[in-house]
Formats: C-alpha cells, sequence, structure tokens
C-alpha cells in the first residue's frame, strides 16, 4: 500500500509539473495580422465655404444645386417607406433624414414624433466623437498617438495590456478580450454587463478588467469597452477640463447647441453609445471631417488627422474600419470589395444601434444623416446612398486608394 501511494504521489506531482510547465509556456496569441498595409481611400479636399453653419444650415433648392429633383425624391421614398410591422419594430423604420450638398442643406424630412429640433440617442455614432476629442487633445499637445493606455490608467497591471497604445484603441486592434454581442448572445455579451449590469459604475475600468486574448496590433475587434476606456485615459489627461471639454472644444466651436452626452456612475462620458443629438447637429460633426478637421478657417485637428481616421490597419482583413468611423476602403490586394460598392471608396461612417448613419464622403461634397428605429437589417445603406448619388450633377469621382 506504501508504493502505491508513494507512485500514485509521484504520478501526481509529475502531472502538476508539467501542468505548470504548459500554464508557464502558454502565450497569448497573436492575431492573423497583418492582413495587408495601412490603406486609405481619403483625399483631402480643399473647398471655399461661403458661410459655416454655427448658427444653422442655409438651404438652397436641389435645382440650385444642379440636383434631380426626381432621382432625390426617389432616395427618400425609399429611406421613407414603412414596411414590417409597427409593433414588432420590424422592416424600415426612419425616424429623419437631412443631406447636406456643397454645404446647403437641401432637403430634409421626418417620421413618426421626430421633428429638425428633436434630438435622437446616436448610439455607437458617439464613437467618432470619440476620435473628434482625441483629434483635438493631440492638437493641443496633450496626448500622443503611440503613448500607452497604461500612462494613464493605473490598474492596467497585465504586461501585455500595458503594451496597449491610444493608436491601437482608435484602431479597434488593442487585442482587448470582448463580446459585442447584443441581442443575438444577451447570456454572453460583455456590452451588454458593461453598459446594464457589472461595468455601468465605471465602464471603462470595466474594460481593463477583460484582460487581453490577442497581441496588439494583431488582431481587429469592434469593441464598445474599448471606446469606454479611451474616454477615461481622457479623463486623466484633461483632469479638471474633462467635463467641459466637449463642449468647449467641439460642440460650442460647430454650433451644436443642446447636445447631451451621458456619463456613467464614475462621471466618464459614455464613449460607447449614449450622445444625443438633432440630426442638424450631427451633419454639422460630419461637415468638420468633410473640410478635413477645419472650422471657419480655424484646423481643429492636427494635419492629416482624417487621413488616420480614414485608414485601415494592418490588423483589419476587410478594410471596413479606421479609427472610430466605418470605412468604404476594402481591400483592393485581395479583391475584398468596399461595403457600399456604389458609393465612392473615400465613403466615411459613424454607424449606431438600430439605424443611426452619418455618411460623409469629401470627393462628393455630401454629408448624409439617417437616424431610425431599424430592429432588423432591412434598410439597405447602399441602395438608399446609390439613390441619392444617382440624384447629384455628373461629376468625375476618384475611386483609388493610397497605401502606406
Amino acid at each position: 500500500m506504501e508504493l502505491r501511494n508513494t507512485w500514485l504521489r509521484a504520478w501526481l506531482l509529475a502531472v502538476l509539473a508539467l501542468s505548470v510547465v504548459g500554464c508557464k509556456r502558454r502565450e497569448i496569441p497573436k492575431g492573423p495580422a497583418p492582413q495587408g498595409k495601412r490603406i486609405s481611400a481619403y483625399q483631402a479636399m480643399s473647398r471655399n465655404r461661403a458661410y459655416w453653419p454655427n448658427q444653422g444650415w442655409k438651404t438652397k433648392t436641389p435645382a440650385e444645386l444642379g440636383i434631380r429633383k426626381e432621382a432625390l425624391d426617389k432616395a427618400f421614398a425609399y429611406a421613407f417607406q414603412r414596411t414590417g410591422d409597427e409593433i414588432n419594430r420590424k422592416g424600415i423604420r426612419t425616424d429623419g433624414v437631412v443631406v447636406i450638398y456643397r454645404g446647403y442643406l437641401v432637403k430634409e424630412q421626418y417620421a413618426r414624433k421626430y421633428k429638425a429640433n428633436t434630438s435622437h440617442l446616436a448610439w455607437s455614432m458617439t464613437k467618432s466623437f470619440v476620435n473628434a476629442l482625441y483629434g483635438r487633445a493631440i492638437k493641443e499637445g496633450l496626448v500622443s498617438l503611440d503613448d500607452p493606455a497604461a500612462k494613464y490608467i493605473k490598474e492596467i497591471q497585465d504586461p501585455l495590456m500595458r503594451k496597449v497604445t491610444i493608436r491601437q484603441l482608435l484602431n479597434m486592434a488593442s487585442g482587448l478580450c470582448w463580446n459585442e454581442g447584443y441581442e443575438a448572445s444577451p447570456l454572453k455579451s460583455t456590452v451588454i454587463k458593461m453598459l446594464y449590469t457589472a461595468g455601468r459604475d465605471d465602464m471603462g475600468g470595466f474594460a481593463v478588467k477583460q484582460g487581453m486574448c490577442f497581441q496588439p496590433a494583431t488582431h481587429w475587434y469592434y469593441s464598445s469597452g474599448t471606446s469606454n476606456l479611451l474616454m477615461k485615459i481622457l479623463s486623466v489627461v484633461l483632469k479638471k477640463k474633462y467635463h467641459s471639454y466637449p463642449w468647449t472644444h467641439l460642440f460650442d466651436v460647430l454650433g451644436m447647441t443642446g447636445v447631451t452626452w451621458e456619463r456613467d456612475a464614475s462621471g466618464n462620458f459614455v464613449g460607447s453609445s449614449y450622445l444625443h443629438a438633432t440630426p442638424r447637429q450631427l451633419a454639422k460633426f460630419g461637415f468638420l471631417y468633410l473640410n478635413d478637421g477645419v472650422w471657419n478657417g480655424k484646423r481643429l485637428f492636427p494635419t492629416n488627422w482624417v487621413k488616420f481616421t480614414d485608414t485601415v490597419p494592418a490588423a483589419d482583413p476587410l478594410g471596413i474600419y479606421g479609427a472610430h468611423w466605418w470605412l468604404n476602403v476594402g481591400r483592393p490586394e485581395k479583391n475584398v470589395r468596399p461595403r457600399f460598392p456604389d458609393a465612392p471608396r473615400d465613403t466615411m461612417v459613424a454607424s449606431g444601434h438600430w439605424g443611426q448613419f452619418l455618411f460623409v464622403i469629401p470627393s462628393l461634397d455630401l454629408v448624409v444623416v439617417r437616424m431610425g428605429d431599424d430592429r432588423e437589417k432591412a434598410f439597405n445603406r447602399n441602395t438608399f446612398l446609390k439613390l441619392l448619388i444617382a440624384s447629384l450633377p455628373s461629376q468625375p469621382r476618384k475611386q483609388g486608394g493610397s497605401s502606406k
């Protein structure tokens, strides 16, 4: 019996030793990157503006701008058709559309109880405002793209997470563990836990606690926790200026009066989800990017910030994302088509849950806002853009991109 116990003890110790060795040798994997080069379709457009819409948008008729009214009406008819049933919120459910062409409001329409001055929850369009605040802070020299997040967040102790930079966070290529499922996987969804249960007191801190699933810059994954971590970092960077900064350095400058931005229990803005604005206000925000980060003669973003925003990182295999904006670049070197094949490749999109879209197309001098309440993907963005673009005056549109 003693011999048997000795043998069993030795066997268990050997298994334990192998397990420990195995754990020590286990490394967090790299993602499938590099998928390709960093690639951008952005082309800065220099245009002289007759006015800036701080006090509101000036209007022109479609005819005054050479727009074919009948074709424009078809685009609006598509957007505002009511399909499906209202009880289950199925089908196309557009709440508002605003079209800004060459700096003028040419057509807008609203449905249900929405009007021009009614704020709408932007959902994940809010993420693109995170980009803007970093553009402003970097322009002021307060923070750098290649600063590690751990420089500002003391809770970051994991050696691998300490390597994650602000650039990688903006590109959604940090390697952070996350599950962005909403209705499709509510029990496994990290974002639902963050917004409504375990993480709601400190959403950025909650993101930190998720740990790392991939090495930085090797895996692209869309993560709301990433945006809230960025806002937590910004709170440390800006200190006492944090709560007024979105207004003094962005909203007030653009004349976006009446914007609401909710905060979590720690006092940080919910960068993933909770900005409220009217379609006209959101169009002003898009107009800033349309004009390469220049507003009324003043450069608000660093030179090439919008180009950085419109550049696909190597970790993105489909060419669909830049720096907290969705893109239409694709991967030409891999024969991956853009998401919206009937729109120019320089199309940028701030996109939110349940059908919130802000389209910025510099090559067409076009900004379009579409707000909705879609509970299924019945609204086809490519179809809408195709109809809308067909109404514009014929003009050459460069579709080329640049690799870097």
